[in-house]
């Protein structure tokens, strides 16, 4: 079989012949070979590669969106498709050393989508954003293959250092609706992170995250009378019982640490 280089060089060389326009056909054909032979064999990878690329996110689409109903839908009306293209396109830029048209990329498609994924960043295989609205993505951030991402996601940094500052997350993760995942931490494979939840720390492989991880560090303890609920007036409602019951448990809580307390002054 004759390779691209072998095909060109002999439409080049005329060893076919092209009746009486022959010298304007020969002229035509140089200058395809010409043309043919820029176009290097990586150029012709890097194509299909592309379109390839393409065509396993549009099923990563219809895998995971049982509201997916044909290509042109997910074309046309997919804003976390939208905003993967777009970053391949501005990643490409940014890899080349483009910085500014990077950046200006990633800006026109986050007005487009209402998604904001750095051009820095490093998204594997098979990723997908459901619905969308509100993704932030840094720009150091790491994404494995066969991740997905739920609307309000944040995958943020809590440094101000130009070094790896934003999450690392594993194949297979889920990160639901309004998580923030904040920090050079590691999210290990096939974790699960609820809606809402608050992640600083690594997470280990397969490990579910809910709730959140803020907790007061300083400031004034208030010295003002304790605040009082009145729940006497449940009436058997369920939700305000369990509030009694919480209530409750507090209070005795209280009373257990205030009499250690006390009891440690009356000893000093």
């Amino acid at each position: 079989m004759e390779t691209w280089s072998e095909q060109a060089r002999e439409r080049e060389e005329g060893a076919r012949p092209f009746g009486p326009d022959a010298p304007e056909k020969r002229k035509e054909a140089a200058t395809m070979s010409r043309a043919e032979a820029a176009r290097t064999p990586g150029d012709a990878a890097r194509a299909d590669g592309a379109l390839a690329r393409l065509k396993e996110d549009i099923r990563t689409v219809f895998d995971r969106d049982p509201a997916a109903r044909s290509t042109l839908e997910v074309i046309f009306c997919y804003p976390g498709f939208h905003a993967l293209v777009v970053h391949r396109a501005a990643n490409r830029l940014w890899r080349d050393g483009l910085l500014f048209w990077a950046r200006f990329l990633s800006h026109i498609g986050r007005a487009l989508t209402g998604i904001e994924i750095h051009p820095g960043a490093t998204i594997g295989r098979r990723f997908f954003i459901d619905h969308g609205m509100g993704v932030v993505i840094g720009e150091t951030t790491e994404i494995d293959d066969d991740v997905t991402l739920y609307q309000g996601v944040t995958l943020g940094g809590t440094s101000l250092e130009k070094k790896k500052r934003h999450p690392t997350l594993g194949k297979n993760v889920i990160v639901g609706a309004g998580a923030k995942v904040l920090g050079a931490l590691t999210v290990g494979e096939g974790a699960r992170i609820g809606s809402g939840a608050v992640v600083v720390k690594d997470v280990p492989p397969g490990a579910t995250v809910v709730g959140l991880a803020g907790r007061i560090l300083g400031g004034k303890r208030r010295t003002e009378g304790e605040m009082k609920i009145d729940v006497s007036s449940s009436k058997g409602d369920h939700h305000v019982r369990v509030m009694e019951v919480l209530m409750e448990r507090v209070e005795r809580l209280e009373s257990r640490v205030n009499g250690t307390s006390g009891g440690a002054r009356e000893n000093e």
